[in-house]
């Protein structure tokens, strides 16, 4: 089975397919579980994490899964305070699981992002606020609850975020007393009135710059990079080869091999391969125009591991082809602050 990242914000529907994949997928454990070993109680919790780029208290296209985020809950005790009793670690789709024994009430419980982890996330965040439990079904003995979306975010919008624009409050109109209309003035002689200059054009700002909708392609070089270091968002450096591109590609390259380890590879068709691959897929997670979504990347670096070196080659030429852009597709990258 292949480990495949999908990126949220270019396809917004995914986002509510993982959870309902999650969903499906903890109901169908639990019904083998309750027909094997018989009916037992049992509670799980599931959820996912998402980082709120643009503060808005909701799921956007700006808006990615947060990988590594420690989840905790915490339900009420005998003194009516807070305690905390679980706590589980979102995978590389930013969801979680938790799993408790037995039959306990988790009607008045909530979960609350622990600790977002600025190095391995990039959403430097407050945690957000607590989203309560909601019992999906009762089955078995088996309860299945799930949580909202938790929204940790920034200190600070991102400037490609759309600004709310809200109306001003007029105040509201003053009352006047009628004055008593005053007696007449002997008129004046006529005096020409030049019409005043026109008033300057109004300079609209330029609009703040929105990476992501940019058409952008740049080569492993620049990805390597320390001062670009702020673009790997959805994965980072130290991730596995073989958790992102799945079995075939640990078997090939081993488990120990890193993304960034990847990036350096030359001089072998298979280590080319690699490296473009992984190139490309940073790519498709920074511009939405990038000719390779991030299931197209795993998807063919795959098939080529399974065929001969000459198709190996070829994929890794194709996809330096489109790392390497065009006269028109060029290297958006700004320096990070």
């Amino acid at each position: 089975m292949l480990v495949v990242l999908f990126y949220t914000t270019r396809m917004p529907s995914i986002m509510a397919s993982i959870d309902s994949w999650v969903l499906l997928i903890a109901i169908a454990i639990a019904i083998v579980a309750a027909t094997i070993n018989g009916v037992q109680g049992g509670a799980v919790v599931t959820g996912s994490v998402f980082c709120d780029q643009c503060k808005d208290g909701s799921i956007s296209l700006f808006d990615y899964p947060l990988y590594g985020v420690k989840v905790g809950m915490a339900c009420p005790g005998s003194d009516g305070q807070m305690t905390m009793v679980g706590e589980e670690t979102t995978n590389v789709f930013g969801g979680y699981m938790m799993r408790f024994d037995g039959n306990p009430n988790l009607s008045s419980c909530n979960a609350q992002v622990l600790a977002p982890d600025q190095a391995s996330t990039g959403c430097t965040a407050v945690a957000g606020p607590a989203k309560s439990l909601r019992l999906m079904f009762s089955m078995f003995g088996m309860e299945m609850y799930s949580v909202d979306a938790l929204l940790p975010q920034p200190v600070q919008p991102m400037s490609f975020c759309p600004r709310s624009s809200s109306t001003p409050t007029l105040p509201p109109p003053l009352a006047f007393t009628p004055v008593p209309p005053l007696p007449p003035v002997p008129m004046a002689p006529v005096v020409p009135v030049l019409a005043p200059p026109p008033p300057p054009a109004l300079k609209l700002p330029p609009l703040p710059p929105m990476p992501f909708f940019e058409a952008s392609a740049c080569s492993y070089r620049y990805w390597m990079m320390p001062e670009f270091r702020c673009y790997w968002k959805v994965v980072n450096p130290d991730m596995k080869v073989a958790l992102i591109f799945g079995p075939l590609a640990a078997r090939k390259y081993g488990t120990d091999m890193t993304l960034w380890g990847g990036l350096q590879g030359r001089g072998d068709p298979y280590r080319t391969l690699l490296r473009e691959g992984t190139t490309a897929l940073l790519n498709s997670y920074n511009s939405f125009q990038f000719p390779y979504t991030a299931f197209s990347v795993v998807e063919r670096l795959n098939t080529a591991l399974l065929g001969s070196p000459r198709t190996v080659l070829f994929t890794a030429l194709r996809f330096r082809r489109a790392n390497s852009g065009s006269p028109q597709v060029t290297c958006k990258f700004r320096a990070c602050t």
